[in-house]
């Protein structure tokens, strides 16, 4: 299946994505998932080893780097770095949760709405909202 959703990639050599399983029938089957998962990314030092049951690190057991609240913790603390003293970079009561910052994110919510639209254009299926509770949390910045 290819997925054409140009309006959000800047770059044109990116105009399809294919994504392999969107369109299947067949729901996630745990006992056919391998039990860990390795994520790494341009300047991190090593390979992130999870399990896949907990969503934490192998050696550690320590929440990902990847985790939504590891994410919002960086992405505060870059927020803070941002700011100067008597300006505001958005609705500073919204921002003190993972999800009023990412409602206040107009590019944000403004790229999401494509991408849903597209998947139902496309015949994908709705995109699957997660419960209200997961996304209510405050970072420890």
């Amino acid at each position: 299946t290819y997925l054409y959703l140009s309006a959000l990639l800047p770059d044109p050599s990116l105009d399809s994505v294919w994504s392999p399983g969107l369109s299947s029938s067949e729901g996630r089957q745990p006992g056919k998932s391998p039990r860990f998962s390795v994520n790494w990314s341009a300047g991190d030092g090593e390979l992130e080893v999870l399990d896949t049951s907990t969503g934490r690190r192998k050696d550690s057991g320590t929440p990902s780097r990847l985790c939504k609240r590891s994410l919002f913790t960086r992405w505060e603390r870059l927020h803070h770095q941002l700011s100067r003293p008597g300006q505001v970079l958005g609705d500073e009561k919204a921002i003190k949760t993972y999800c009023g910052a990412k409602m206040t994110a107009g590019a944000y919510q403004r790229a999401k709405q494509k991408f849903v639209l597209s998947l139902q254009e496309a015949g994908l299926g709705i995109w699957n909202r997660k419960p209200p509770e997961q996304e209510h949390f405050q970072s420890s910045v």
